[in-house]
């Protein structure tokens, strides 16, 4: 058994029906060409011929002994594709709101753990004739980085699908009985203790030396004293079951443009068109607090060439700058204030716990973050952040599954208790890709959010790089007859 570090276990206790723990995308693909029979089964043919290249789409979870200590990967034996692979169908016409609603849905219903944590669902009945595909994995298993792993198996760079080894036999292993599982998991309750002890203590004095150097600039004047406590908005609460979605495509081109002429960063860009996106919808609501929303940003963790499926993550606190008015002054402030926040993380990251020991964390866990979500109370106690925003660059070149060539990508992110929203961004060829997802009952009217999303960019867009000129239209020849 390959037991889940803490901080990938800490995904599976933090779950429950209001708070589903899983990463997702919807990918847009064109419908192949000259394809006799449904894509679905085409798909799930390519699929089957791929699946042995990721580990963790034939693996399912295992409790340790007693539940003394968290859980671990174990072979699932024979895969049940009616389950892990659907077909569905959206009924006439096909919109994309239609497509929205649809993920947003199947976004709320949990995984069952008594299976691999994964599904896949293809979905048909576009309007435009193009095929959605909507994938979710378990936090558990992956994060940013391992996604970008299973991608790397699943997609090519040409509409035809490269030559794949087959699966190698698997050797049979006896298993453990439940005296020899006790002993395993007690020596590696045991070991862990020792060892993260050890790598704590043996981080204190560096951990010192980094907060002497992150807090000097701040007492000295160089730095401003970062935000701790976001304003209070509608995005913080306790969360239904619910969820909302919204898909929107901006021009990655003009993203750029605004980052060279206003010498910030695209990630600067990105928050700074959240702000504005977040500033318009509460103050329609006439809920825009006067001091400045703050966003969680995670950071990899991740090392070139690392494929590991696992989470190796960490973050930072930005304030958005949503008490500004003008857009270019919004971007200028955030671009400071990431450079404090970068400055703060920078310096501990390296440190960041990714693992931790407590025993029966896998009964005493669960039923903490159960209890904080039924007594609500996140509807009371001060968060540090208001929302989650990623950034993530994909590729600026086409990518195929299934000899289907890949239109565009949607990320479909999590939202918890206290922190309803989360905005996810993916480049993928000319196109920055934006996903939004929230609670029923924090962002009840999401395709409106989309649009104002939209709004926010083209405000800065011409705001910066001035309004972009109409091209004329064709002139049409008259006959001389």
């Amino acid at each position: 058994m390959k037991q889940l570090s803490g901080i990938d276990a800490s995904f599976l206790y933090m779950e429950s029906d209001k708070t589903p723990m899983h990463v997702a995308g919807c990918v847009i693909f064109e419908y192949p060409e000259n394809l006799e029979g449904s894509f679905y089964d085409h798909f799930l043919t390519f699929f089957k011929s791929r699946v042995h290249l990721v580990p963790m789409f034939s693996e399912k979870l295992a409790r340790t002994v007693f539940q003394m200590d968290h859980p671990g990967w174990v072979d699932a034996g024979e895969l049940d594709y009616s389950y892990h692979i659907r077909e569905e169908k959206l009924a006439k016409p096909g919109t994309y709101e239609q497509l929205e609603t649809h993920i947003a849905k199947l976004h709320s219903e949990r995984l069952d753990r008594k299976k691999p944590l994964w599904q896949l669902t293809v979905i048909e009945g576009l309007e435009d004739g193009k095929v959605a595909l909507y994938s979710k994995l378990h936090h558990a298993a992956i994060d940013g980085g391992a996604g970008m792993v299973i991608a790397q198996a699943l997609y090519d760079l040409t509409p035809q699908p490269r030559e794949v080894k087959p699966p190698k036999p698997k050797e049979e292993k006896r298993k453990p009985n439940m005296t020899e599982r006790a002993i395993l998991n007690l020596h590696d309750l045991a070991s862990n203790a020792v060892r993260q002890q050890l790598t704590v203590m043996e981080n204190i004095p560096k951990v010192m030396n980094q907060w002497a150097d992150m807090i000097e600039p701040v007492v000295t004047g160089k730095l401003g004293l970062p935000q701790l406590i976001a304003p209070k908005t509608p995005f913080n609460v306790a969360l239904e079951k619910g969820r909302t979605y919204a898909m929107r495509s901006i021009s990655l081109q003009d993203v750029k443009a605004i980052s060279k002429a206003t010498e910030t960063k695209v990630n600067d860009v990105v928050m700074a068109i959240c702000s504005g996106c977040l500033r318009a919808y509460l103050d329609e609501k006439h809920q825009l607090p006067s001091a400045a929303l703050v966003s969680f940003v995670p950071i990899s963790l991740r090392e070139a060439g690392n494929q590991e499926i696992n989470n190796q993550v960490f973050g930072m606190n930005v304030p958005l700058a949503t008490n500004y008015r003008d857009p270019v002054k919004r971007l200028q402030k955030i671009k400071d204030e990431s450079g404090v926040s970068k400055t703060m993380a920078g310096g501990v990251k390296e440190f960041a716990p990714q693992d931790f020991t407590l025993l029966g964390a896998p009964l005493l866990l669960p039923g903490l973050m159960q209890f904080y979500g039924d007594s609500k109370l996140a509807n009371a106690l001060p968060q540090a952040v208001n929302l989650t925003i990623s950034n993530t660059m994909g590729p600026p070149f086409p990518l195929y599954c299934a000899g289907a060539k890949i239109h565009a990508i949607f990320p479909v992110s999590i939202p918890t208790h206290g922190i309803g929203l989360n905005i996810t961004v993916q480049s993928y060829l000319d196109k920055m890709n934006i996903g939004i997802t929230a609670a029923e009952n924090t962002v009840p009217d999401m395709a409106h959010m989309g649009d104002l999303f939209v709004k926010a960019f083209e405000e800065l867009r011409d705001t910066v790089l001035g309004k972009p000129k109409k091209k004329p239209a064709p002139r049409t020849r008259k006959s001389t007859s």
